[in-house]
């Protein structure tokens, strides 16, 4: 089980981002005790998700800005921590 911080590396976003994503339920955590971990069960979920298209009720207006993760940066590293420079 990954920290937020350790989450934020392997997707290549903020930790701040990963606590929002989090918050919206678009990532589910595991609470132990006053802390939050995440699987890499639940971030590959995560990421399949992303690749999925939005069907027309989800339709995302205008683009607003770069996206939150460079997906054929993900897991290429054998530990599944994308490699230094994200």
């Amino acid at each position: 089980m990954l920290t937020a911080e350790e989450a934020a590396d392997v997707l290549c976003i903020g930790r701040t981002t990963v606590y929002a994503l989090m918050k919206e339920g678009r990532l589910r955590p595991v609470h132990i005790g006053r802390s939050c971990r995440i699987t890499r069960a639940e971030l590959e979920r995560f990421v399949r998700r992303l690749d999925t298209p939005p069907t027309t009720a989800q339709q995302p207006s205008a683009s607003r800005g770069r996206p939150l993760v460079d997906q054929p940066a993900l897991f290429t590293a054998p530990t599944g921590l994308p490699a230094a420079g994200c």
